[in-house]
């Protein structure tokens, strides 16, 4: 069980991160939940960390992994799971993306992806990316780079690198790489609705597309986002 201001801040920072793609600064926090200085902001990140629902990543400031929600968090659809902060101190390393490389793995950039209307489909290894081991799971992943800005609302922005598990099936409220046609990939929420597919985007300047089911083939579903500073 968390306590209301536990509950609070984890609320508070993944809010942040769905709207800004960063987490929230200390002073932000300790704002938003009216405390008087930042080591009880300290203190409840510190209790949700031994609780298991968020982890600090060493060596990098502002940098935190949201591990879980609690049930009245949890909710369909995507939760970043890498938070990206302030950039650590000097450069990183030529083959990072604001990763630490001793806790990196490789992954193939397959080329662009259109948050917004389609592009062609991708199938070609365009270079590779760092990305943090905590951030896969079991299976094959690949990683795309993001094109436009249909999907702003949950936090991918142009230019983001968006880490994809391979995989044919999603459910309701996933976000996907979507082929359309065996021709076009785009990246957006997946819903079915009767015997079609609608194909949501999270800006209210994009409509959702409703396709025939058999025009639909899910390519991967989306679990993390690289961005660089």
């Amino acid at each position: 069980m968390l306590t209301k201001k536990q509950l609070d801040l984890l609320e508070f920072i993944h809010k942040r991160v769905q709207r800004d793609g960063v987490p929230p600064s200390f002073d932000e926090m300790k704002e938003a939940l009216d405390l008087r200085s930042k080591s009880g902001i300290h203190r409840l990140i510190t209790a949700l960390e031994e609780r298991g629902f968020i982890r600090r990543l060493a060596h990098r400031a502002r940098a935190l992994e949201i591990v879980k929600l609690p049930d009245s968090m949890a909710q369909k659809g995507f939760t970043p799971r890498v938070i990206e902060g302030d950039r650590p101190d000097g450069p990183p390393p030529p083959s990072a993306v604001s990763v630490e490389s001793s806790a990196a793995t490789d992954l193939p950039i397959m080329g662009r992806i259109a948050a917004g209307v389609p592009i062609a489909a991708i199938s070609e290894e365009a270079g590779r990316v760092s990305v943090p081991q905590s951030m896969i799971g079991r299976g094959a992943h690949y990683a795309l780079e993001v094109r436009g800005e249909s999907m702003i609302g949950i936090g991918i922005n142009d230019g983001d690198v968006v880490v994809i598990r391979e995989t044919t099936t999603a459910d309701d409220g996933d976000v996907v790489v979507a082929l359309v046609e065996d021709q076009e990939a785009t990246l957006k929420r997946f819903r079915r609705q009767g015997t079609a597919i609608a194909l949501e985007a999270a800006n209210p300047a994009f409509e959702t597309r409703v396709l025939p089911a058999d025009h639909v083939k899910v390519q991967g579903r989306l679990v993390g986002l690289i961005r660089t500073y």
